[in-house]
């Protein structure tokens, strides 16, 4: 493991705010102990604030920030878009790179900020051929965003056009396609819808709350 790389890895370990003894961090990592001495003394030296000393432990208790990548919700949007069509390339290091690098930046962005974006970001896991849909992306974040129900009209993969009024809740991109997963009322359960083959989307006056049971935290999708 390079060192800036390790740095890194030790940064998250100290932003949960808990006591961590270099032994543990040493082990988490299989470095020895004097290395993490030694990394400890570089990021305090590097302004980042650590607190403890040798024997006892380290924990950080300010939230730790990088000013650079603190993104607006759409510039996030925007960077999970790039590193997803770049997971799709057939180099897989530059597909474990874009993987990484989302979880670096959710790692390093202000709490609210990731958990805002948590319910539309992109997924980078290729799965299919085609790309469509994109007119109907905006209205669908929008409504995920302020909770507001959808009416689609939405045609199957057997080429029959049903309507369905749902709970929008999450989108993922799938190799250039999307997909929205959402309470579907009609069906009574969750479903996961092709973006590409909605062939309209309504936004509809009915605000939804959280109920238990059809939250996104809910869905398992192996049920």
């Amino acid at each position: 493991m390079r060192r800036t790389d390790r740095l890194f890895d030790i940064i998250q370990i100290l932003r949960d705010g808990g006591l961590h003894r270099a032994q543990d961090i040493a082990d988490r990592l299989e470095v020895s102990v004097r290395t993490i001495y030694r990394d400890m003394d570089t990021l305090v030296a590097s302004g980042v604030p650590v607190e403890g000393e040798r024997g006892v432990g380290y924990m950080v208790r300010e939230q730790i920030t990088l000013p650079p990548v603190n993104l607006t919700p759409a510039e996030l949007e925007a960077l999970n878009l790039g590193m997803a069509i770049v997971a799709e390339a057939a180099d897989p290091d530059l597909k474990a790179a874009a993987e990484t690098l989302s979880e670096k930046i959710d790692a390093v962005l202000p709490t609210q900020v990731v958990a805002e974006a948590d319910t539309w970001k992109f997924a980078v896991y290729p799965f299919a051929d085609a790309a469509r849909g994109l007119a109907h992306m905006a209205p669908i974040r929008a409504a995920i965003k302020s909770r507001q129900k959808l009416h689609l009209s939405y045609r199957r993969i057997d080429g029959v056009l049903t309507d369905r009024t749902i709970r929008p809740l999450h989108m993922e991109y799938w190799g250039r396609v999307w997909t929205l997963t959402a309470w579907c009322e009609l069906r009574q359960g969750f479903r996961v819808f092709r973006i590409d083959l909605i062939d309209t989307v309504s936004p509809l006056p009915e605000i939804f709350a959280d109920e238990p049971g059809k939250r996104l935290s809910d869905y398992d999708p192996t049920a």
